[in-house]
Protein backbone atom coordinates (compact mmCIF):
# COMPACT_ATOMS: atom_id res chain seq x y z
CA UNK A 1 0.00 0.00 0.00
CA UNK A 2 1.52 3.30 -1.08
CA UNK A 3 1.61 6.56 0.83
CA UNK A 4 1.70 5.21 4.35
CA UNK A 5 3.78 7.52 6.54
CA UNK A 6 3.80 5.89 9.97
CA UNK A 7 3.49 2.50 11.60
CA UNK A 8 0.45 3.70 13.55
CA UNK A 9 -1.44 4.09 10.29
CA UNK A 10 -0.82 0.62 9.00
CA UNK A 11 -0.35 -1.63 12.04
CA UNK A 12 -3.57 -2.79 13.66
CA UNK A 13 -3.93 -4.88 16.80
CA UNK A 14 -6.12 -7.89 17.47
CA UNK A 15 -5.97 -9.28 20.96
CA UNK A 16 -6.15 -12.90 22.04
CA UNK A 17 -9.07 -14.27 24.04
CA UNK A 18 -8.14 -14.50 27.74
CA UNK A 19 -6.05 -17.70 27.94
CA UNK A 20 -6.23 -18.06 31.73
CA UNK A 21 -9.00 -20.70 31.59
CA UNK A 22 -6.84 -23.06 29.54
CA UNK A 23 -3.88 -22.52 31.85
CA UNK A 24 -5.97 -23.08 35.00
CA UNK A 25 -7.50 -26.31 33.65
CA UNK A 26 -4.05 -27.63 32.71
CA UNK A 27 -2.73 -27.07 36.23
CA UNK A 28 -5.75 -28.78 37.80
CA UNK A 29 -5.28 -32.02 35.88
CA UNK A 30 -3.83 -35.12 37.60
CA UNK A 31 -0.99 -34.93 35.06
CA UNK A 32 -0.35 -31.22 35.24
CA UNK A 33 0.70 -29.31 32.16
CA UNK A 34 1.37 -25.78 31.00
CA UNK A 35 1.02 -25.32 27.25
CA UNK A 36 4.28 -24.25 25.61
CA UNK A 37 2.78 -20.93 24.50
CA UNK A 38 2.77 -19.76 28.13
CA UNK A 39 6.56 -19.51 28.02
CA UNK A 40 6.07 -16.42 25.88
CA UNK A 41 5.24 -13.41 27.96
CA UNK A 42 7.37 -10.37 27.12
CA UNK A 43 10.28 -11.60 29.27
CA UNK A 44 10.06 -15.14 27.90
CA UNK A 45 10.06 -13.91 24.30
CA UNK A 46 13.16 -11.82 24.93
CA UNK A 47 14.84 -14.73 26.70
CA UNK A 48 14.08 -17.06 23.82
CA UNK A 49 15.87 -14.63 21.55
CA UNK A 50 19.00 -15.21 23.63
CA UNK A 51 18.49 -18.99 23.52
CA UNK A 52 18.52 -18.94 19.73
CA UNK A 53 22.10 -17.60 19.85
CA UNK A 54 23.40 -20.40 22.09
CA UNK A 55 26.00 -22.71 20.52
CA UNK A 56 24.02 -25.76 21.69
CA UNK A 57 20.73 -24.55 20.20
CA UNK A 58 21.22 -25.53 16.58
CA UNK A 59 17.60 -25.08 15.44
CA UNK A 60 17.42 -21.34 14.84
CA UNK A 61 20.97 -21.07 13.55
CA UNK A 62 20.50 -23.89 11.05
CA UNK A 63 17.10 -22.66 9.92
CA UNK A 64 18.46 -19.15 9.41
CA UNK A 65 21.31 -20.54 7.32
CA UNK A 66 18.88 -22.46 5.13
CA UNK A 67 16.73 -19.35 4.65
CA UNK A 68 19.75 -17.27 3.67
CA UNK A 69 21.15 -19.85 1.26
CA UNK A 70 17.92 -20.72 -0.47
CA UNK A 71 15.83 -17.52 -0.28
CA UNK A 72 15.85 -16.97 -4.05
CA UNK A 73 14.84 -20.55 -4.80
CA UNK A 74 12.17 -20.45 -2.08
CA UNK A 75 10.78 -17.29 -3.67
CA UNK A 76 10.59 -19.03 -7.05
CA UNK A 77 8.34 -21.68 -5.53
CA UNK A 78 6.22 -19.31 -3.44
CA UNK A 79 5.86 -16.57 -6.04
CA UNK A 80 5.73 -12.81 -5.49
CA UNK A 81 3.07 -10.29 -4.52
CA UNK A 82 1.16 -12.47 -2.08
CA UNK A 83 -0.24 -12.05 1.40
CA UNK A 84 2.52 -13.52 3.56
CA UNK A 85 1.26 -14.88 6.89
CA UNK A 86 3.77 -15.93 9.55
CA UNK A 87 2.69 -17.94 12.57
CA UNK A 88 4.98 -17.62 15.59
CA UNK A 89 6.63 -14.54 14.10
CA UNK A 90 8.37 -13.54 17.36
CA UNK A 91 10.85 -10.74 16.63
CA UNK A 92 10.07 -10.88 12.88
CA UNK A 93 13.72 -11.73 12.28
CA UNK A 94 13.31 -14.87 10.18
CA UNK A 95 11.10 -13.24 7.58
CA UNK A 96 13.77 -10.64 6.80
CA UNK A 97 15.60 -13.26 4.73
CA UNK A 98 12.55 -13.62 2.46
CA UNK A 99 10.94 -10.19 2.14
CA UNK A 100 13.24 -8.88 -0.59
CA UNK A 101 12.98 -11.91 -2.92
CA UNK A 102 9.28 -12.53 -2.18
CA UNK A 103 8.11 -8.89 -2.39
CA UNK A 104 4.77 -9.58 -0.69
CA UNK A 105 2.02 -6.98 -0.85
CA UNK A 106 1.04 -7.66 2.74
CA UNK A 107 2.75 -9.27 5.74
CA UNK A 108 0.69 -10.66 8.64
CA UNK A 109 2.87 -11.68 11.62
CA UNK A 110 1.02 -13.65 14.30
CA UNK A 111 2.41 -14.36 17.76
CA UNK A 112 1.22 -15.13 21.28
CA UNK A 113 3.24 -12.33 22.92
CA UNK A 114 1.28 -9.24 21.90
CA UNK A 115 3.45 -6.31 22.98
CA UNK A 116 6.66 -8.02 21.89
CA UNK A 117 5.08 -8.69 18.48
CA UNK A 118 3.89 -5.13 17.97
CA UNK A 119 7.29 -3.71 18.91
CA UNK A 120 8.96 -6.12 16.49
CA UNK A 121 6.54 -5.19 13.71
CA UNK A 122 7.29 -1.51 14.25
CA UNK A 123 11.03 -2.19 13.96
CA UNK A 124 10.46 -4.18 10.77
CA UNK A 125 8.38 -1.34 9.35
CA UNK A 126 11.34 1.01 9.68
CA UNK A 127 13.32 -1.15 7.25
CA UNK A 128 10.44 -2.01 4.91
CA UNK A 129 8.48 1.23 4.84
CA UNK A 130 6.38 0.36 1.77
CA UNK A 131 5.19 -2.98 3.13
CA UNK A 132 1.72 -3.19 4.66
CA UNK A 133 2.15 -4.95 8.04
CA UNK A 134 -0.82 -6.24 10.03
CA UNK A 135 0.29 -7.92 13.30
CA UNK A 136 -2.17 -10.14 15.13
CA UNK A 137 -1.88 -11.37 18.72
CA UNK A 138 -2.81 -15.05 18.72
CA UNK A 139 -1.47 -18.52 18.05
CA UNK A 140 -1.81 -21.18 15.42
CA UNK A 141 -4.94 -22.63 17.04
CA UNK A 142 -6.92 -19.37 17.02
CA UNK A 143 -8.80 -17.95 14.06
CA UNK A 144 -7.55 -14.56 12.95
CA UNK A 145 -9.13 -11.75 10.98
CA UNK A 146 -6.97 -11.09 7.94
CA UNK A 147 -6.74 -7.56 6.51
CA UNK A 148 -9.83 -6.87 4.40
CA UNK A 149 -8.17 -5.14 1.45
CA UNK A 150 -5.78 -8.02 0.80
CA UNK A 151 -7.96 -11.10 1.20
CA UNK A 152 -8.16 -11.84 -2.52
CA UNK A 153 -4.39 -12.19 -2.81
CA UNK A 154 -2.68 -15.55 -3.02
CA UNK A 155 -1.86 -16.59 0.55
CA UNK A 156 1.42 -18.13 1.62
CA UNK A 157 2.10 -19.20 5.20
CA UNK A 158 5.43 -19.30 7.02
CA UNK A 159 5.48 -21.63 10.03
CA UNK A 160 9.11 -21.74 11.07
CA UNK A 161 11.09 -22.74 14.15
CA UNK A 162 9.74 -26.31 14.04
CA UNK A 163 6.80 -25.01 16.08
CA UNK A 164 4.53 -27.63 14.50
CA UNK A 165 6.56 -30.21 16.43
CA UNK A 166 5.10 -28.92 19.70
CA UNK A 167 1.82 -30.65 18.88
CA UNK A 168 1.07 -34.38 18.88
CA UNK A 169 0.81 -35.77 15.34
CA UNK A 170 -2.98 -35.94 15.36
CA UNK A 171 -3.24 -32.29 16.43
CA UNK A 172 -0.52 -31.32 13.96
CA UNK A 173 -2.67 -32.78 11.18
CA UNK A 174 -5.60 -30.65 12.34
CA UNK A 175 -3.43 -27.52 12.31
CA UNK A 176 -2.03 -28.35 8.87
CA UNK A 177 -5.57 -28.88 7.60
CA UNK A 178 -6.51 -25.42 8.90
CA UNK A 179 -3.52 -23.94 7.08
CA UNK A 180 -4.56 -25.86 3.97
CA UNK A 181 -8.02 -24.32 4.11
CA UNK A 182 -6.49 -20.86 4.56
CA UNK A 183 -4.11 -21.06 1.58
CA UNK A 184 -6.45 -22.87 -0.84
CA UNK A 185 -6.81 -22.87 -3.77
CA UNK A 186 -3.35 -21.80 -4.95
CA UNK A 187 -1.22 -20.87 -1.94
CA UNK A 188 1.71 -22.49 -0.21
CA UNK A 189 3.23 -23.37 3.14
CA UNK A 190 6.91 -23.08 4.05
CA UNK A 191 7.45 -24.93 7.32
CA UNK A 192 10.49 -25.64 9.47
CA UNK A 193 10.79 -29.22 10.70
CA UNK A 194 13.42 -30.47 13.13
CA UNK A 195 14.79 -33.85 12.14
CA UNK A 196 15.59 -37.02 14.08
CA UNK A 197 19.26 -37.13 15.05
CA UNK A 198 21.77 -38.28 17.65
CA UNK A 199 20.02 -37.83 20.99
CA UNK A 200 23.10 -36.21 22.56
CA UNK A 201 22.63 -33.21 20.25
CA UNK A 202 19.02 -32.91 21.38
CA UNK A 203 19.90 -33.25 25.06
CA UNK A 204 22.48 -30.47 24.82
CA UNK A 205 20.11 -28.14 22.97
CA UNK A 206 17.55 -28.28 25.79
CA UNK A 207 20.06 -28.41 28.67
CA UNK A 208 22.51 -25.64 27.79
CA UNK A 209 25.50 -24.82 29.99
CA UNK A 210 24.34 -21.26 30.70
CA UNK A 211 20.97 -22.48 31.93
CA UNK A 212 18.97 -20.17 29.68
CA UNK A 213 16.54 -22.90 28.65
CA UNK A 214 16.01 -23.69 32.35
CA UNK A 215 15.26 -20.01 33.04
CA UNK A 216 12.93 -19.95 30.05
CA UNK A 217 11.10 -23.01 31.36
CA UNK A 218 10.79 -21.65 34.89
CA UNK A 219 9.44 -18.38 33.51
CA UNK A 220 6.25 -20.26 32.62
CA UNK A 221 5.51 -20.30 36.36
CA UNK A 222 5.94 -16.54 36.57
CA UNK A 223 3.61 -16.11 33.62
CA UNK A 224 1.09 -18.37 35.37
CA UNK A 225 1.36 -16.16 38.46
CA UNK A 226 0.60 -13.11 36.34
CA UNK A 227 -2.41 -14.67 34.62
CA UNK A 228 -3.89 -16.56 37.57
CA UNK A 229 -2.99 -14.31 40.50
CA UNK A 230 -0.80 -17.17 41.66
CA UNK A 231 2.12 -17.69 44.01
CA UNK A 232 4.33 -20.28 42.30
CA UNK A 233 7.83 -20.19 43.79
CA UNK A 234 10.35 -20.92 41.02
CA UNK A 235 12.95 -21.93 43.61
CA UNK A 236 10.84 -25.00 44.45
CA UNK A 237 11.09 -26.42 40.92
CA UNK A 238 13.84 -27.89 38.75
CA UNK A 239 14.08 -27.83 34.96
CA UNK A 240 13.96 -31.33 33.46
CA UNK A 241 14.45 -32.02 29.73
CA UNK A 242 15.04 -35.36 28.01
CA UNK A 243 14.42 -37.25 24.79
CA UNK A 244 11.56 -39.77 24.92
CA UNK A 245 12.72 -42.55 22.60
CA UNK A 246 9.34 -44.30 22.46
CA UNK A 247 7.45 -41.18 21.38
CA UNK A 248 10.35 -39.64 19.42
CA UNK A 249 10.06 -36.30 21.13
CA UNK A 250 11.88 -33.98 23.48
CA UNK A 251 9.97 -33.33 26.70
CA UNK A 252 10.42 -30.46 29.13
CA UNK A 253 9.03 -30.54 32.64
CA UNK A 254 9.17 -28.55 35.85
CA UNK A 255 9.73 -30.94 38.76
CA UNK A 256 8.77 -29.99 42.29
CA UNK A 257 11.57 -30.49 44.83
CA UNK A 258 9.26 -30.49 47.89
CA UNK A 259 5.66 -31.06 48.91
CA UNK A 260 3.91 -27.69 48.83
CA UNK A 261 0.70 -25.87 47.91
CA UNK A 262 0.05 -23.20 45.30
CA UNK A 263 -2.74 -20.63 45.24
CA UNK A 264 -4.27 -20.00 41.79
CA UNK A 265 -7.37 -17.83 41.40
CA UNK A 266 -8.05 -18.34 45.09
CA UNK A 267 -7.95 -22.13 44.84
CA UNK A 268 -5.35 -24.23 46.66
CA UNK A 269 -3.55 -26.82 44.53
CA UNK A 270 -1.30 -29.39 46.25
CA UNK A 271 1.93 -30.36 44.51
CA UNK A 272 3.95 -33.37 45.64
CA UNK A 273 7.73 -33.64 45.81
CA UNK A 274 8.87 -35.18 42.53
CA UNK A 275 5.65 -34.25 40.73
CA UNK A 276 6.19 -32.88 37.25
CA UNK A 277 4.40 -30.22 35.24
CA UNK A 278 4.89 -30.88 31.54
CA UNK A 279 5.69 -27.66 29.67
CA UNK A 280 6.88 -28.79 26.25
CA UNK A 281 6.83 -31.68 23.83
CA UNK A 282 8.76 -31.39 20.59
CA UNK A 283 8.39 -34.25 18.12
CA UNK A 284 11.24 -35.10 15.76
CA UNK A 285 10.54 -36.32 12.24
CA UNK A 286 12.23 -37.63 9.15
CA UNK A 287 11.56 -35.71 5.94
CA UNK A 288 9.44 -38.62 4.75
CA UNK A 289 7.40 -39.01 7.94
CA UNK A 290 6.52 -35.33 8.07
CA UNK A 291 5.59 -35.23 4.39
CA UNK A 292 3.25 -38.16 5.03
CA UNK A 293 1.71 -36.25 7.94
CA UNK A 294 1.13 -33.16 5.78
CA UNK A 295 -0.40 -35.27 3.03
CA UNK A 296 -3.01 -36.47 5.52
CA UNK A 297 -4.02 -32.81 5.78
CA UNK A 298 -4.35 -32.58 2.00
CA UNK A 299 -1.10 -30.71 1.34
CA UNK A 300 1.17 -31.60 -1.57
CA UNK A 301 4.95 -31.95 -0.93
CA UNK A 302 6.88 -29.82 -3.41
CA UNK A 303 10.45 -29.17 -2.24
CA UNK A 304 12.72 -29.71 0.78
CA UNK A 305 15.92 -27.96 1.85
CA UNK A 306 18.20 -29.74 4.37
CA UNK A 307 21.52 -28.70 5.91
CA UNK A 308 24.69 -30.73 5.38
CA UNK A 309 24.53 -32.33 8.83
CA UNK A 310 20.88 -33.26 8.28
CA UNK A 311 19.83 -31.58 11.50
CA UNK A 312 16.94 -29.53 10.17
CA UNK A 313 14.69 -29.07 7.16
CA UNK A 314 12.63 -26.43 5.42
CA UNK A 315 9.74 -28.03 3.57
CA UNK A 316 7.44 -26.39 1.04
CA UNK A 317 3.91 -27.64 0.40
CA UNK A 318 1.26 -26.46 -2.01
CA UNK A 319 -2.50 -26.65 -1.92
CA UNK A 320 -4.61 -28.40 -4.57
CA UNK A 321 -7.61 -26.61 -5.97
CA UNK A 322 -9.98 -27.58 -3.17
CA UNK A 323 -9.15 -28.60 0.43
CA UNK A 324 -12.41 -30.51 0.67
CA UNK A 325 -11.52 -32.74 -2.27
CA UNK A 326 -8.62 -34.35 -0.40
CA UNK A 327 -10.33 -35.23 2.85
Amino acid sequence: MQGMQSTEQIISKETLVDPSDELFVGLNRPNKRIDQKFHYNEYGSALFGKITALPEYYLTRTESLLLQRHSEEIAQYMGAGQMLIEHGAGNCGKVRHLLAPLQPQCYVPIDISAEFLFQSACHLQQDFSELYIHPIAGDITTSSQLPEHYRKLKKCVLYLGSSIANYPPEQAITILRQIHQLIAPSGGLLIGVDLQKDTSILQQAYNDEQGLVADFNLNALQHANELLDGNFDQDLFDHVAFYNEDKQRIEMHLQSSVDHEVELLGQTIPIRAGERIQTLQSYKYTVESFAALAQQAGLIPVKQWIDEQQLYSLQYFSSPQSPESTR
